[in-house]
């Protein structure tokens, strides 16, 4: 059963991480949904740091084979290494800060719902202020900075990270194209740091149950193969301008999880 439901989880996070309905959110949703259908807790493992961080490094790995050349290409780039470093900046100062305060807000649904409403929002004003056509090569430090502190805003579970970075870069006059790459740039510090912080925590702190190999290679290897599907989707959805469509998706995700927590 364990097996089970880390396929279930690695394809959530497949999906999740890359089209712009969060991974997070929907993980502390179907997690409690497993819960409540099995009407056993989930062992530690399973839904705790092991499990995110196998999950975030199948994703990571998709980032990697969808966008290989761009980011051995970064390597003569150094303008836009720097705008990287900017835009990476307010998340990892508000991870580091409110680590401990974020860490309650993986085990609410009912947080990741109301969030949802937010990342609906976001999607709907971005096709609304959708600036010029820019390229990447011309994107200021100033919009660069500011597509950080969206990407601040979604560490908290319900906020898409792909929807917010992808929604503040087009807003900021991006390209379609080159926002969505300057979203999964911004997303291999994001994503590998909260990772290694995981990691670290884990190695101090352990789990109190002992982790399974095989449901954990699984999730990985299911998360990194549907990622690379979703990323790719989700390219094509820029291209024709459909990006707001998951603004009802999410809408409708988010009402139905406050309705079925505050029952």
């Amino acid at each position: 059963m364990n097996l089970i439901y880390a396929v279930i989880l690695g394809a959530v996070q497949g999906v999740a991480e890359f089209l712009p309905i969060s991974s997070s959110g929907h993980l502390v949703i179907v997690g409690e949904l497993l819960t409540s259908l099995s009407g056993r807790g989930l062992p530690e493992w399973l839904q705790g740091m092991t499990m995110n961080v196998a999950l975030h490094f199948g994703t990571l790995l998709s980032i990697a084979t969808i966008y290989f050349r761009d980011l051995l290409g970064l390597l003569r780039q150094v303008r836009v290494l720097l705008l990287i470093v900017i835009s990476s900046v307010p998340a990892g100062v508000a991870g580091l800060l409110f680590k401990d305060h974020l860490d309650a807000l993986f085990q609410n649904a009912l947080a990741a719902g109301f969030c949802l409403l937010v990342t609906a929002g976001v999607l709907l004003t971005a096709r609304r202020l959708r600036g010029v056509n820019r390229n990447l090569s011309e994107l200021s430090m100033g919009a660069a900075l500011t597509i950080g502190l969206f990407q601040a805003v979604a560490i908290l579970p319900g906020i898409s990270r792909a929807g917010s970075t992808v929604g503040a870069g087009l807003m900021c006059g991006l390209r379609p194209q080159d926002a969505a790459k300057f979203s999964f740039f911004l997303a291999v510090p994001a994503i590998g740091g909260a990772s290694f912080l995981e990691m670290l925590d884990l190695l101090k702190h352990g789990e109190s149950t002992a982790p399974e190999f095989l449901p954990i290679v699984a999730g990985m290897a299911v998360s990194y193969v549907v990622g690379v599907f979703s990323l790719r989707s989700l390219i094509r959805l820029l291209a024709a301008d459909r990006l707001h469509w998951f603004a009802w998706y999410c809408g409708t995700v988010g009402v139905l999880t406050i309705v079925w927590q505050l029952k």
